[in-house]
């Protein structure tokens, strides 16, 4: 509301400045070209400047923006009409109609004779056809920025309430994976138990009070898949091929939150053969502000024939689409031995 106020108020101190100093203008060009003051032609102006916020406040908005453009062209060519008679017949003249500039009290003068060009008897009459498609292009152009604002504001939304349908999708799918793992220690009465407890509240932590963030430091994106594999490692009898490598300067960098963390659950959903082995590998390299992640898990357990790789993928393939727009490359290649992710991201 404040905004839309301010704008208001600086709109009308535009016009008010720009008509000033036209009518400035036209005083002294009368002063200094005839050495009077016309005001005939101060009233043609000021009929003029009526006609422009007629066409500008009401013809427009009224008739031309509503797609009523027969009604809207037959009101202007009313319009000069008017004006045509007005300014050349009906225009009474008073007394001191043409004065001398300064001489308020002196008699009338005769007006000059009319021996010019015909072009000047329909000058006005040009003029006022400049006021009317001058008021014409600044209200169409201001209602296509305010549909163009609005647009943008509607794929705005759009975009955070698809955004927001993805992340509620992932959000339970994480939390039912993550109690799978720790049911399978309860079930082994493990001592690992308490810890993977621990380390999940903090993954729920970081889930609730960060998730929601525009941006987080890949550093603490990076915090939180680390805690992820630490649960993980726990649930896993053979976890020594469980691998990560990070190189690059992580502090200063900003990611999306959330966003790499499908590809590392695809892996270990994949990842275990029927011996028990697990094998995933991940990379994560800054160059410059470019993201380098790799993803890399033997393929264990053959899917079924109707089984993707799950919500998961599909999500974040959608939130990639949605959060940086020809600004990535995703490479998934699956073959009988291993499934691989390649995502090279420019950062914000």
């Amino acid at each position: 509301m404040g905004t839309f106020t301010l704008e208001r108020k600086r709109k009308i101190v535009i016009h008010i400045s720009v008509w000033i100093t036209f009518i400035i203008f036209n005083i002294l060009q009368g002063v200094l070209n005839r050495g009077t003051v016309e005001l005939h032609s101060l009233l043609v102006l000021s009929f003029n400047i009526f006609i422009f916020y007629f066409n500008y406040g009401i013809l427009v908005p009224k008739l031309l923006l509503k797609e009523k453009t027969f009604l809207y062209v037959l009101s202007v060519i009313g319009l000069t009409f008017l004006f045509f008679a007005i300014s050349h017949f009906n225009m009474p003249e008073p007394p001191g109609m043409h004065r001398k500039f300064g001489e308020a009290g002196s008699e009338n003068m005769p007006p000059p004779p009319d021996n010019g060009p015909r072009f000047f008897f329909f000058l006005p009459v040009i003029i006022h056809l400049a006021f009317i498609m001058a008021g014409t292009a600044i209200k169409v152009y201001e209602a296509w920025i305010r549909n163009e604002r609005n647009r943008k504001e509607v794929e705005s939304q759009k975009a955070k309430t698809e955004l927001q349908f993805l992340k509620n999708q992932l959000n339970p799918h994480f939390l039912f994976n993550s109690l799978n793992s720790i049911y399978s220690l309860t079930a082994k009465k493990s001592n690992d138990a308490p810890e993977a407890v621990i380390t999940l509240s903090e993954l729920m932590r970081y889930m609730l009070f960060q998730a929601d963030q525009e941006f987080v430091l890949l550093k603490e994106e990076v915090e939180y898949i680390q805690n992820y594999l630490r649960l993980q490692r726990l649930r896993i009898a053979n976890n020594e091929n469980v691998r990560l490598n990070i190189r690059g300067e992580l502090n200063q960098q900003k990611i999306r939150p959330l966003l790499l963390i499908s590809f590392i659950e695809n892996a270990f959903k994949y990842g275990t053969d029927f011996k028990g082995n697990t094998l995933v590998k991940i990379e994560i390299e800054i160059v410059q502000n470019e993201l380098q992640f790799k993803c890399i898990n033997i393929v264990g357990r053959k899917k079924r024939a109707n089984e993707t790789f799950g919500i998961g993928l599909k999500n974040t393939k959608e939130q990639l689409n949605l959060l940086y727009p020809n600004r990535y490359t995703l490479q998934i290649d699956n073959d009988s031995d291993y499934f691989s992710v390649f995502l090279n991201l420019k950062l914000d």
